[in-house]
């Protein structure tokens, strides 16, 4: 189960969820705690690629939304 379920507060922005599982998952991985690099580095490196991905579409999800309401009020 995603780590977001457990006893967390609402983040109320769109895909919070995954934001939140994404950067845990880069502080914790072994090129920041290790290596001692940057999440956004170790993020650029390929780490966490599955969140990354899934947060990707989440967001492009929230603009294809807003896109055919928009499209829904013009016509």
């Amino acid at each position: 189960m995603p780590k977001y379920y457990e006893d967390k507060e609402e983040d109320g922005r769109a895909c919070g969820g995954v934001r939140e599982d994404l950067r845990q998952c880069l502080l914790e991985s072994p090129c920041v705690l290790q290596e001692n690099k940057s999440p956004k580095q170790c993020l650029r490196e390929g780490h966490c690629r599955s969140l990354q991905v899934t947060f990707f579409a989440c967001k492009r999800s929230m603009v294809s939304v807003a896109v055919a309401w928009m499209l829904s009020v013009l016509f």
